[in-house]
């Protein structure tokens, strides 16, 4: 039974080490301008994005660390 185990074994840490090689990337200085474009931002509207964040401070009653300034209570 351990005999037919190795090779599974060797071969599983082979697939783990080639998927997390393969995630590894360098950007060279001319490309990086692909991945300033709006489109990919995690956030796209940006009024959206801010309506989130004022509704996430309010409910987690706490600020802070994003920029707005108040309380806890919504009513800046």
């Amino acid at each position: 039974m351990r005999t037919s185990m190795v090779p599974t074994v060797v071969a599983l840490l082979a697939l783990l080490a080639v998927t997390a090689l393969a995630g590894c990337a360098s950007v060279q200085p001319w490309e990086k301008q692909n991945l300033s474009k709006p489109a990919m931002t995690f956030d796209r509207d940006r009024l959206e994005a801010g309506y989130t964040e004022h509704i996430y401070s309010s409910r987690e009653a706490a600020s802070g660390g994003s920029g707005i300034g108040g309380g806890g209570c919504g009513c800046n």
